[in-house]
């Protein structure tokens, strides 16, 4: 059996054996539901998922001069504290968190074959698995030369941990007309050749590579896996539209949450015109930390709070919760508003019968747009409260919201 054949094996298991392909697909098409759609809806909400935490010693806790376990390089402090991401009861209740959601899937940032990352992904993948949790990857730009080991990258993302795992935790996502495949997401794909900084100094870009390079990546890729998937989705993390298609890849999955959601249908209608897909994430805003030492000659301008760019005075109780209101609409908006555009039969997606979600993000502490439940602000010890962390009353408030919108989903 080749690999096609098994992973179709596995798919038709996945929805029941009792249940033919061509009915599944009839019935989704009567239906005009999303969980009717895709008989694995929840595996379409995917959380970011970042396992680069350690501690004894600590390791981005520690970022900017901070001192943990007090003092931590994030505007909040984690319900778990200064955790290390390899600790097996850490994974346990950070899948018990996820899966209470509703969504069955992570997108694991990942650093390259050499990271201390790639170390953990076996116990990670095996922890997710026992909670019906899926995993794919998302690849970071680890190095420089990033750009021409992405083919490499990728064939050894699939056949160490889905073939060698028989695909017991890979993600391969269902499309409306029964077809699956891994889906790839990466950071820094698309990049301008230079940049001018605020003093008037135009530099090279260090990463940057033409994108006949990309292309070249992409269609090796395809060349590669051409009878082994129904499809491959790579997605770029770019909202240039002539650029994405140049690379060769399938769209889009923009990762930053400063692109506001009142943007998104623009750029949807953009990418749809070229026959592209789009995935825009559901997102709590921005809240990232800050540096405490400035170089007053540096370009160095301090990250506004998103949403709405508010200046809260975080050592009052009531700004507190007024950007707590703020993040918890963000929510709202961002998951009506992705929902919608790729439920809209006009645009690229739903033609092409493809569905994705990310959440960004599970656990990014340091841009503080984080899912993972916090402490409670009367749990902080006095020495927490006095670094000044923005904890709000309730911790779980972010994993509370967007449990309760896929409820509206993912039970229809």
């Amino acid at each position: 059996m080749n690999r096609r054949e098994f992973l179709r094996s596995v798919a038709v298991a996945s929805v029941g054996s009792a249940v033919s392909t061509r009915a599944l697909l009839a019935q989704r098409r009567a239906s005009q539901t999303l969980a009717d759609r895709f008989a694995d809806l929840a595996r379409h909400f995917i959380f970011e998922y970042y396992p680069w935490y350690r501690a004894n010693p600590y390791f981005h806790w520690d970022q900017w001069d901070r001192k943990p376990p007090i003092d931590l390089a994030s505007n909040y402090m984690p319900r778990l504290g200064a955790y290390d991401s390899r600790s097996v009861a850490v994974m346990e209740q950070h899948a018990a968190w996820i899966a209470g959601t509703g969504a069955r899937a992570i997108n694991v940032s990942w650093w390259g074959r050499d990271s201390d990352v790639n170390e953990i992904v076996p116990t990670l993948m095996d922890v997710m698995r026992a909670h019906d949790i899926a995993v794919t990857f998302h690849v970071e730009p680890y190095n420089d030369r990033h750009a021409y080991n992405y083919a490499a990258d990728v064939e050894y993302l699939i056949r160490e941990y889905g073939d060698r795992r028989r695909w017991d935790t890979f993600l391969l996502l269902q499309h409306a007309d029964g077809a699956s495949g891994p889906v790839f997401k990466s950071f820094r794909t698309i990049l301008p050749a230079q940049s001018t900084d605020c003093h008037g100094v135009t530099s090279g870009i260090p990463d940057y590579v033409p994108d006949s390079v990309w292309r070249q990546q992409t269609d090796r890729l395809r060349q590669t896996f051409a009878r082994d998937f129904d499809r491959l989705t790579l997605l770029a993390d770019s909202l240039s539209v002539g650029r994405t298609k140049a690379c060769g890849f399938d769209g889009i999955a923009i990762y930053d949450n400063y692109v506001e959601p009142e943007s998104w249908a623009g750029h949807a209608e953009s990418f749809s015109n070229e026959n592209l897909l789009f995935s825009f994430n559901v997102n709590p805003g921005y809240d990232g930390m800050l540096l405490r030492t400035v170089d007053p000659n540096s370009c160095y301008s301090p990250p506004d709070f998103m949403p709405g760019r508010a200046a809260y005075d975080w050592s009052r109780p009531a700004d507190r919760e007024l950007a707590t209101l703020a993040s918890a609409a963000r929510i709202r908006e961002s998951f009506r508003t992705t929902i919608g555009l790729q439920t809209d039969p006009a645009l690229v997606n739903v033609k092409h019968g493809f569905f994705l979600v990310y959440l960004n993000s599970f656990n990014e502490w340091h841009e503080g747009h984080q899912f993972e439940p916090m402490k409670d602000n009367d749990q902080l010890a006095a020495a927490e409260r006095a670094v000044g962390y923005h904890n709000p009353i309730n911790g779980r408030y972010r994993l509370d919201t967007l449990t309760q919108l896929l409820e509206t989903v993912i039970d229809q």
